[in-house]
């Protein structure tokens, strides 16, 4: 009688945790604009990962397409770029209009449940989430302080936390300034 208990009980836990298990890595995935379920952390394969979260209907984010695209540019071959949507009414076929008219040629997905939000802490877009190699988030907030308000900017950027998180991460260090909040349009609905 013992040990049927100790066996029930066993496959109990080992069930939890293979569910835990299965929970944990779909939560970090979104949809790409086929609507396949995709993890971007996983899909960087030991590469640093940055995640661009932005808003079509945002002006700031609009304003920063060729900037993420420069920078994405200069890592192309070790760091994984993904433009996230977290806005729910943002469909497939909107946000490809996005990407042709700004010229954007990397990756994009949906994030209608927050899902990459939460793990990126976002809270604004447009704001980048920086993971090391170990899937570790290093940094989260803004590109630059090129802007300074909603609809005022510096004429160019004094800072440039984007790039010193990736140089950061990609030598194995910490981030000088791991959260530094951006300008732009606020993600709504966030719990």
């Amino acid at each position: 009688m013992l040990r049927v208990k100790l066996r029930y009980r066993l496959a109990f836990v080992v069930t939890l945790c293979v569910a835990g298990c299965g929970l944990g890595r779909a939560q970090q995935s979104a949809v790409d604009l086929d609507g396949h379920a995709v993890d971007p952390l996983a899909a960087g394969s030991g590469k640093v990962v940055v995640l661009v979260f932005l808003r079509r209907d945002c002006p700031v984010s609009s304003r920063y397409a060729p900037v993420i695209q420069q920078i994405s540019k200069q890592y192309a071959d070790r760091v994984g770029f993904w433009l996230v949507y977290p806005d729910k009414t943002e469909t497939s076929q909107t946000i490809r209009q996005y990407l042709a008219e700004y010229g954007y040629r990397l990756p994009a997905l949906r994030d209608p449940e927050h899902v990459l939000v939460k793990l990126g802490h976002a809270q604004i877009t447009p704001e980048v989430a920086v993971f090391d190699r170990g899937q570790h988030l290093v940094y989260d907030g803004r590109v630059d302080d090129w802007f300074v308000d909603l609809g005022r900017s510096r004429p160019a950027p004094t800072t440039h936390e984007l790039d010193d998180a990736i140089r950061a991460a990609l030598a194995g260090k910490p981030v000088a300034k791991n959260e530094v909040r951006g300008v732009g349009c606020y993600i709504s609905d966030l719990e």
